[in-house]
């Protein structure tokens, strides 16, 4: 083929393209393909050229008509547009945003709710409303994870961590001998006032032999299997109101026992004179100094427990008005048995009637008059040296009344004499929003969910003790929401795993793991969908 020929056809190819190339944009797609036929096409013909050229040269009796005639055949038409012969493909193609290669704290993508809501599956995290957000708590969480999967504890989500991570035979959370972190920290704390710990010098951080023991202990006491370590099983048991302590319980008889009752009684916690034996008021006396003295609420005499009581910041007991508890049922019946009370306000609700029968009892008994149930006062009404009521102010004439007028029997939820408002309640928990989430923490600087409604609700006066989420399940008082869609500002939302604070508005203020602080924000459909019940306050 000569030069001329060659630069005719390559025009020609040249010309196709530019024709393919000038179709509506619309046709991209199979204008693609049309230009790739043509650049077959022009492969092949330079073949056909090249094949063709090397045939001249090998036969002599092949003439230039017959060569022009092979080109000619090698030559590919042009394909014209004729009507629809190209369909319109109108294709909109939606793409996620690409994952970053490291997930990390501080980024935000979608795919860290999935991350979240595996780390919460398993264990590493506590259950909350995924998010978008990588923080603090959630970096705590993999760094763990990683741990126990024998990578660089680095707390980022990269190629390593991340396929263990979401394989279907993932690790369960589980502590054990030689591990090191802060929830080992945690699961000290809690074992040493379980009294499985027999030190508070023994919370170091790490998982020694002494916690491998005191796991076992644990273990054995609450028919668990066996094995030393703290697992999903082992963990959620250390944090409910089941948990069995190692440590004085109930039907226990020592000279320790009697010891800790002299000084509950001092305190003004113990309405029984003390006998050496660890009774049913024992006990309650235990479960109420807990409660007014920040510690974990369980009625067991453990070591933490037990330093505190002998401590000289030990809070002593001081039954008031708003209070509501069997403590208060106990002084209604010492106070009706002196003859100040009808039987009948003996509600367990420290109402007006009741105030003011503790008043008169107080004048005419020579104590201070303030209407506060302390330790001097059940001291008094236990001495069986007690100066009934006079004459002309007798607390019998309200023998046969209807119960106390201030709350009744009604569990508070529809008593008026809880100090503040919702208004106020909302203002206390909104005061803490940015506060750090931290696990078991109770306040005042720091909260996990159940701790910050604790801390809320002692704010306002509520005299109610630390429960968990579980807990929170059947506290026993207040009035009960069913159904989400009766959730009112105020109201103590409890959802699978997690608890907050109704806000109004559809919203809700919680201490979130995912986030790692405490937050307002939306009840979204997880909480809809993970809702259990809800309890009004006031």
């Amino acid at each position: 083929m000569s030069k001329k020929k060659d630069n005719e056809f390559l025009r020609g190819v040249k010309d196709r393209v530019e024709t393919i190339q000038d179709m509506d944009k619309h046709k991209k797609i199979m204008a693609g393909g049309v230009i790739g036929v043509v650049a077959i096409a022009a492969i092949i013909a330079v073949s056909l050229s090249g094949k063709s050229a090397r045939n001249i040269a090998s036969s002599t009796s092949a003439s230039d008509s017959t060569t022009e005639t092979q080109v000619a055949a090698a030559k590919v038409m042009p394909m014209e547009k004729a009507g629809n012969e190209f369909p319109s493909l109108d294709i909109t193609v939606e793409t996620e945003e690409p994952r970053p290669e490291l997930l990390e704290e501080g980024v935000q993508h979608s795919y860290i709710a999935r991350v979240q809501s595996r780390l919460m599956e398993l264990g590493f995290m506590d259950n909350d409303e995924p998010t978008n957000y990588f923080g603090e708590v959630t970096k705590a969480a993999v760094m763990i994870f990683q741990r126990q999967n024998g990578l660089a504890q680095d707390g980022i989500i990269g190629p390593s961590t991340l396929p263990l991570l979401m394989d279907a035979n993932a690790k369960h959370y589980a502590a054990k001998l030689g591990d090191v972190g802060e929830d080992v920290k945690r699961i000290q704390t809690r074992m040493y006032e379980l009294g499985y710990l027999a030190s508070a010098d023994l919370i170091t951080g790490t998982y020694d032999e002494k916690t491998q023991e005191g796991a076992l202990k644990l273990q054995q006491i609450n028919s668990l299997s066996e094995d030393g370590k703290v697992g999903s099983e082992t963990m959620n048991l250390l944090y409910s109101d089941e948990i069995k302590a190692n440590t004085l319980s109930l039907g226990e008889h020592s000279e320790v026992v009697q010891a800790i009752q002299n000084r509950l009684s001092e305190l003004g916690y113990l309405t029984t004179s003390p006998d050496g034996t660890y009774g049913n008021d024992t006990e309650l006396a235990v479960r109420v100094f807990q409660s007014k003295n920040d510690l974990v609420v369980d009625g067991y005499l453990g070591p933490s427990t037990r330093a505190v009581i002998l401590s000289s910041e030990a809070k002593a007991n001081g039954l008031r008005l708003g209070d509501q508890n069997e403590q208060v049922e106990r002084l209604q019946s010492l106070l009706a048995k002196a003859g100040y009370l009808s039987d009948a306000n003996a509600t367990g609700y420290f109402g007006e009637i009741t105030e003011t029968a503790l008043k008169r009892f107080q004048s005419n008994n020579g104590l201070s008059a303030d209407g506060r149930a302390g330790a001097q006062t059940f001291a008094k009404l236990n001495s069986g040296n007690v100066n009934g009521p006079s004459r002309n102010n007798t607390g019998r004439n309200n023998r046969g009344g209807g119960g106390d007028s201030s709350g009744g029997s009604s569990g508070g939820s529809s008593g008026g004499s809880y100090s503040g408002s919702v208004g106020s309640m909302i203002s206390i928990a909104s005061s803490k929003i940015g506060s750090p989430y931290v696990w078991g923490a109770k306040g005042s600087n720091s909260f996990d969910c159940s701790g910050f409604v604790y801390w809320v609700l002692k704010q306002m006066g509520v005299g109610q003790s630390y429960l968990t989420s579980s807990g929170w399940r059947n506290p026993g008082r207040y009035t009960r929401i069913s159904s989400f869609s009766d959730i009112q500002a105020g109201d103590i939302v409890v959802v699978s795993g997690h608890v907050g604070i109704a806000a109004g508005g559809g919203e809700v203020i919680d201490a979130s793991s995912s986030r790692g602080r405490v937050k307002r924000s939306s009840m979204s459909g997880w909480w809809r969908n993970n809702f259990i019940v809800a309890w009004r306050i006031f």
